[in-house]
């Protein structure tokens, strides 16, 4: 994996950084492949009940695709006489997005900064966002001729509606840390000096949790965004049978029973 992105384990929680603070954590190519890579793996390791995404330095969570390799790319296309630039979103975005989006757990953002783009999407891909009160949002997209990625067309209008999401694809803008609180795209905001003291406490909360209530939940939600009342009422009666029979459930009941605190397995 590049030293681009950092990986980490530890009891159950994965830490994924992006780390080129210098270029402000833009994606170029091997940082694309190794965030990829970090998420899917992340995704995939059963040892694993937790994802943190976060960032290397204050300026920037992600800036998105990095334009001045991207300017080269292009040119080397046209010289070509080929498009072979824009497959990134088939071969980087989409398999990041849906590698945190698909996770059997939670994934928490960590947002230091500017948060544009791609970077904006991949934070959008988490299911819950600790922001720093410096932080900023903006969807990038329509300023360089672009249309969205990152499966930000998904997740921001089920985040924030589809008028104000097209407000913001359409006119993009920096949306500042107090006003993501009050649209839902933080879920907390703290200081800049506490983010990641406080986005690791939430993340590691989570991986001390019932895993398989915690990807139950995540599918479910999904689910009941795309289809009727009465299919997701049959949704939620399959997943609480999956969580029902879970050992986590065993373990919680027996704790509230002897009047304990629950200590998790993620099975």
């Amino acid at each position: 994996m590049a030293d681009t992105v950092l990986y980490e384990v530890s009891d159950g929680l994965a830490t994924i950084t992006l780390n080129r603070p210098e270029a402000m954590n833009a994606l170029n190519i091997a940082t694309k492949v190794a965030l990829r890579d970090a998420a899917r793996a992340a995704a995939d390791d059963t040892a694993v009940r937790a994802i943190l995404l976060t960032a290397a330095g204050d300026r920037a969570f992600c800036v998105g695709q990095d334009l001045k390799e991207h300017v080269g790319l292009l040119a080397a296309d046209r010289e070509a006489g080929e498009g072979q630039t824009m497959s990134t979103v088939r071969e980087h975005y989409n398999p990041i997005a849906r590698a945190l989006v698909e996770a059997p757990k939670p994934v928490v953002a960590a947002v230091n900064g500017v948060a544009a783009g791609a970077g904006f999407g991949f934070a959008l891909a988490a299911d819950y966002r600790v922001v720093a009160d410096t932080a900023s949002f903006n969807t990038s997209f329509a300023g360089v001729a672009l249309t969205a990625d990152s499966g930000i067309s998904w997740t921001l209008p089920r985040v924030i509606g589809p008028s104000r999401a097209m407000d913001l694809l359409l006119f993009p803008r920096n949306v500042k840390a107090a006003e993501a609180l009050e649209l839902g795209i933080a879920n907390r905001v703290v200081p800049s000096a506490e983010l990641r003291a406080e986005a690791e406490k939430v993340a590691r909360g989570l991986a001390e949790g019932p895993t398989v209530a915690y990807a139950a939940l995540k599918e479910s939600v999904a689910y009941g965004l795309v289809h009727s009342f009465s299919e997701t009422l049959e949704k939620e009666d399959e997943l609480q049978g999956r969580a029902g029979a879970s050992e986590d459930h065993a373990i919680a009941v027996q704790a509230f029973v002897n009047k304990e605190k629950p200590k998790y397995l993620g099975r």
